[in-house]
Protein backbone atom coordinates (compact mmCIF):
# COMPACT_ATOMS: atom_id res chain seq x y z
CA UNK A 1 0.00 0.00 0.00
CA UNK A 2 1.02 3.47 -0.67
CA UNK A 3 1.54 6.03 2.07
CA UNK A 4 0.48 9.69 2.33
CA UNK A 5 1.43 12.46 4.92
CA UNK A 6 -1.32 14.24 6.47
CA UNK A 7 -0.56 17.73 8.64
CA UNK A 8 -3.03 19.56 10.25
CA UNK A 9 -3.16 22.96 9.38
CA UNK A 10 -6.07 24.17 10.78
CA UNK A 11 -7.76 23.89 14.29
CA UNK A 12 -10.51 21.62 14.44
CA UNK A 13 -12.14 24.25 16.83
CA UNK A 14 -15.76 25.14 15.87
CA UNK A 15 -16.52 22.08 13.93
CA UNK A 16 -18.57 19.14 14.47
CA UNK A 17 -17.95 16.47 16.98
CA UNK A 18 -17.94 14.27 14.76
CA UNK A 19 -14.84 15.46 12.80
CA UNK A 20 -13.44 16.77 16.20
CA UNK A 21 -13.22 12.53 16.53
CA UNK A 22 -11.94 11.69 12.95
CA UNK A 23 -8.87 14.43 13.88
CA UNK A 24 -7.78 12.42 16.95
CA UNK A 25 -8.65 8.97 15.62
CA UNK A 26 -5.71 10.19 12.59
CA UNK A 27 -3.62 10.95 15.25
CA UNK A 28 -3.38 14.56 15.00
CA UNK A 29 -3.54 16.42 18.10
CA UNK A 30 -1.72 19.66 17.97
CA UNK A 31 -1.33 22.20 14.69
CA UNK A 32 1.42 21.59 12.33
CA UNK A 33 1.04 17.73 13.56
CA UNK A 34 2.32 15.74 10.78
CA UNK A 35 1.67 11.89 10.83
CA UNK A 36 2.13 9.27 7.68
CA UNK A 37 -0.30 6.81 7.51
CA UNK A 38 -1.17 4.09 4.95
CA UNK A 39 -3.66 4.97 2.18
CA UNK A 40 -6.63 2.44 2.43
CA UNK A 41 -10.42 2.99 1.76
CA UNK A 42 -11.05 3.55 6.12
CA UNK A 43 -8.34 6.60 5.85
CA UNK A 44 -8.88 7.80 2.74
CA UNK A 45 -12.61 8.21 4.12
CA UNK A 46 -11.54 10.06 7.24
CA UNK A 47 -9.32 12.01 5.11
CA UNK A 48 -12.10 13.07 3.14
CA UNK A 49 -14.31 13.97 6.29
CA UNK A 50 -11.95 16.53 7.65
CA UNK A 51 -10.00 17.46 4.16
CA UNK A 52 -10.62 21.59 4.87
CA UNK A 53 -8.38 20.82 7.89
CA UNK A 54 -5.50 19.18 6.13
CA UNK A 55 -2.39 19.20 3.81
CA UNK A 56 -2.39 15.95 2.35
CA UNK A 57 0.75 14.72 0.31
CA UNK A 58 2.34 11.62 -0.60
CA UNK A 59 4.76 9.84 1.35
CA UNK A 60 8.46 8.90 -0.70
Amino acid sequence: MSKVKITLIKSGIGYPKNQKATLVALGLRKMNATKEVESNPQMDGMIRTVSHLLKVEKAD
